[in-house]
């Protein structure tokens, strides 16, 4: 049975997070994401929400792809897609390891003190996925 690795992305720069939950899941780990409306997307606002913007229109259509999540704990997982090796089957296989959730759920606050937590970037332009899935509609 591989480990268990839970991360506390509350505060955590987005980029870190997924390259690391990436990392981790290629070495043959179970990655469990919780409070991931609480990671955060360093940059200015109005540029953040125009690539969103933009990469949800390039999925509009029925057969049309790539279709990006609303979500926040989606867009998330998605990000940690980014970062494996997706065209070969070992970064998918991996990638069904990733679970990402919204708040802490039940089973897993006992295991909390545990969790890996990540030193919170005091950055002036920031938008964390909550801030983003509401502004690119989500009523969630």
């Amino acid at each position: 049975m591989a480990n268990e690795i839970i991360i506390d992305a509350q505060g955590a720069v987005v980029g870190r997070l997924a390259s690391f939950a990436a990392k981790k899941a290629l070495q043959g780990n179970k990655i469990i994401v919780v409070n991931a409306e609480k990671a955060r997307i360093i940059g200015r606002k109005s540029v953040i929400l125009d690539d969103y913007i933009k990469k949800r229109a390039l999925g509009k259509g029925v057969q049309k792809g790539p279709h990006f999540p609303y979500r926040s704990d989606m867009i998330l997982r998605r990000m940690i897609r980014g970062m494996l090796p997706w065209k070969r089957t070992t970064g998918r296989e991996k990638f069904r390891e990733i679970k990402c959730f919204i708040s802490i759920p039940v089973e897993y606050q006992n295991k909390m003190k545990d969790a890996v937590k990540f030193e919170i970037k005091n950055a002036l332009n920031y938008l964390t996925l909550e801030e983003l899935s509401k502004l690119i509609r989500y009523n969630g």
